[in-house]
């Protein structure tokens, strides 16, 4: 039994911070509120000044393992996650092999459970081994656990095979998830198109190659009756056409992801190839586009968009690097930025990286209320920190904010409970 005093926690009916108390009682919340007194045997701990949060539920991470050990496991991950206040991941399927088999499906939650600090919860493959050229068992994959489809970051590029993965999806009660990005446009670009790509001599990727994308699939989620959800959304064309659908009524869906809201292009300056990402980091306006939607409602979660890459994946030329960046340490600090500079309230910030994620995943996790699981965070919002590569908890180091500092310090980490971090 534990009890937490003298904290801010989030009522997640009124959305907003109240001052009080929380106490724990055999994995789940059993009460909070002004004053709960002294229970018999209760742990007591205080944090004056600290908000107490649910576990953060991150919606879109890759995780390496299986096949990809060398960039991250999940152990290793599991350990970056708790000390980021994250207690449930969205594990994208591009490992290898792909998790494109009900086995694989039934291992990675399997694997989850082992680290008793995290739950994992697997995306399967849109088509058999993410390669775009036929439909995986959607069945027998939803079965095992499968919590949507998608082939990770890789587009699904052929518009009669996407209006038929979002038809048989849709038969089985689930979605399709989109790296909204026009293969043909994109295919060999290392950075956005523009002058700082020409003057850096790497080949370029319009950022309308995104709003293709989108545009194409909303269209064919309406024929289809569908729902679809476009992944790491970051160009101000893309974001009003989602408003749009969205305003019309249609079942889409986006999310974002920290790099894409806190730095724009110039961040690839001196060839930096941690700042190498997919989709590549774009111009300033459309920064600004992504934390209105942010602010509006329109984007419906952040995610880390964790892709771990060893160093040897970015110890290249900048357009022959790997893309992505490590994100699951950063994810609630570089969220909290937002809050400082005024962009986003506190509640809105922790319902973007907890309630919303938990709403779209269906699962029951990501709110404060008796009788849920006491998956929890308590962080310090005034506290500093700087991010370090090399330093970072987790294996993957490929950290496109190495020396930012930030605020929001993770204080501990609970998982049912237990408390798996601090």
């Amino acid at each position: 039994m534990i009890l937490f005093r003298k904290i801010r926690y989030l009522d997640s009916a009124a959305q907003a911070l109240v001052a009080g108390e929380l106490l724990v009682k055999d994995g789940r919340i059993a009460d909070f509120g002004p004053s709960l007194g002294q229970p018999d045997g209760a742990t007591i701990i205080e944090a004056e000044g600290a908000v107490l949060c649910p576990g953060l539920v991150d919606m879109r991470a890759s995780l390496g393992e299986p096949g990809f050990e060398y960039r991250e496991t999940i152990a290793s991950a599991a350990a970056a996650a708790a000390a980021g206040g994250i207690t449930t991941i969205a594990v994208l399927p591009d490992s290898s092999p792909p998790i494109d088999d009900p086995a694989l499906v039934h291992l990675i939650t399997a694997r989850g459970a082992e680290t008793g600090s995290v739950s994992l919860l697997p995306y399967a493959a849109a088509t058999r081994g993410c390669a775009g050229q036929e439909l995986a068992e959607y069945g027998l994959l939803k079965a095992a656990g499968a919590i949507a489809f998608t082939d990770g970051a890789k587009t699904i590029a052929s518009s009669r095979l996407m209006r038929l993965a979002l038809s048989y999806a849709s038969g089985f009660g689930m979605r399709i998830v989109q790296h909204p990005e026009d293969y043909e446009l994109a295919k060999s670009g290392a950075a956005t198109s523009g002058a700082r790509a020409s003057w850096m001599g790497l080949p370029g990727i319009p950022a309308a190659a995104e709003a293709i994308c989108v545009a194409r699939d909303i269209r064919l989620a309406e024929m289809a009756n569908s729902a679809v959800h476009f992944a790491h959304v970051t160009t101000a064309e893309a974001l009003a056409l989602i408003r749009q659908a969205k305003d019309k009524g249609l079942r889409v869906t986006c999310d974002t992801a920290p790099p894409y809201f806190d730095l724009n292009e110039t961040a690839i300056g001196g060839y930096r190839t941690y700042a190498k990402l997919s989709p590549p980091l774009r111009a300033e306006a459309d920064r600004q586009a992504v934390l209105a939607a942010l602010r509006d409602g329109t984007i419906d979660a952040i995610a880390s968009d964790h892709q771990p890459r060893d160093a040897d994946d970015k110890r290249l030329p900048f357009a022959e690097a790997s893309p992505g960046g490590a994100g699951l340490a950063t994810l609630l600090g570089v969220t909290l930025a937002q809050v400082q500079s005024g962009h986003l309230t506190l509640p809105q910030a922790l319902a973007l990286l907890t309630a919303r994620p938990a709403a779209w995943l269906g699962i029951n996790a990501g709110v404060i209320a008796k009788g849920a699981p006491a998956d929890l965070c308590l962080f310090h919002p005034e506290r500093s920190w700087q991010v370090n590569a090399g330093q970072m908890p987790g294996k993957a180091q490929n950290t496109p904010f190495d020396g930012r500092a930030l605020e929001g310090v993770v204080l501990g980490t609970w998982k049912a409970g237990v408390r798996v971090f601090g």
